[in-house]
Order: C-alpha cells, then structure tokens, then sequence
C-alpha cells in the first residue's frame, strides 16, 4: 500500500538532499517520479531543486492553484501507456502546500497507489505551523524528523528569521524566501533567547 510521507526539519538539515537521494535510487532501479517544488521559491541558478551540498535536479512547480491530483495522475496514466507508470511523487517545500493540496496528494497514494514523499519545513520564523505543514502532520502516514544541529549541539526544531545585520526579526509575512543570509536554525533554547522571549 502506497503511502503519504511527510519529512520535515528546521532550515539547512538536508531535506533537499535526501529528496535527491530518494529520487536517484528510484531512477538508478529504471523507475519513474515526478518532482514537485513551490513555485514562489526562485533562488535555485540552475534547477528547480538544489540542495546547499550542489546536488540539483528539474521539477515541476506548484502554485496555490495547482491541481496535483490531476497532473499526477495524468502523467501517471501517460507513462503506463509505455510501460513507465510512476513509482514516486516527492515533494520539496511541502510547507507552502495547501491543506487541499495536501489532500490531493494524499489521493495519490490511496487511489493512483503512488507512494508520496513531501519534505519541508514545520514552522514558520515565529514557531507557528506552515498550513501545509499543519495538514501533513496531520494526515500523513509517517512522520520523518530529519535532524538539523544548533551552534550548541543541540538539536535544531526552531528557524530564526534575521535582518541584513543579522539582528533576529520578530514580525513579517509568515513566508519570505531566503536562505543562510535570512534564517538561521537554532534550538528553541536559543530561538527564545534571540528573541528576548
């Protein structure tokens, strides 16, 4: 049985990474999968998904009006015609999932039977959950926590929000893309402590 997974962790634990390592050893045994990642997040150069490490690789990209049941199941349809049906959809910045989309996909491995491997975030720079964050723990089948490490050595589960001095920012849009020069990942010991909670 097919299954809805959700892998999550603070900022720069290798949740991009391991997406890439899952879909390279689905492609290295012949097999077909499909890439999705938020199309708000643009910083990647030269692929849709690039991991900190170098690795990268195309995908498609979602908006909040992306219909992944549909485009997931049509191509899924597309290659069983040719004998490449799809063996896995996974998922990069599944935090910027819609709950309903989140439900699409969980349709995916219920009814299409494709296993699904959604990676992201948690929580937000305020420590609230992401709504897609939120769905998937919710729904999802497993529950992954990938492990991210604090300056102490501790584990890292909260992701500060900085400015260009590097000074912790307490208030903003919940999303605002960016990366080690924007969100540093701290154990909440010192997340509350740069924020003077």
């Amino acid at each position: 049985m097919a299954k809805l997974y959700f892998y999550y962790a603070s900022m720069n634990a290798g949740k991009s990474t391991n997406l890439l390592q899952a879909d390279f050893n689905y492609r290295e045994r012949g097999m077909a999968t499909m890439l999705w990642t938020a199309a708000l997040d643009d910083r990647a150069d030269h692929h849709a998904i690039e991991s900190r490490i170098g690795l990268g690789a195309d995908a498609h990209r979602f908006t909040a009006a992306t219909d992944l049941f549909g485009a997931v199941t049509a191509l899924h349809a597309a290659g069983a015609a040719i004998g490449q049906p799809l063996a896995c959809v996974l998922v990069d910045e599944a935090q910027f999932l819609t709950p309903e989309q989140v439900w699409q996909l969980a349709r995916v491995a219920d009814e299409a039977g494709i296993p699904v491997l959604c990676y992201g975030l948690r929580t937000d720079f305020r420590g609230a959950l992401f709504p897609g964050a939120a769905a998937l723990l919710g729904i999802a089948d497993a529950l992954v926590e990938l492990k991210g490490v604090c300056h102490c050595g501790r584990k890292a589960t909260m992701n500060l929000r900085v400015d260009a001095e590097g000074k912790a920012v307490r208030d903003g849009a919940q999303t605002e893309i960016g990366g080690n020069d924007r969100y540093v990942a701290l154990c909440r010991r010192h997340f509350s402590e740069a924020l003077g909670s």
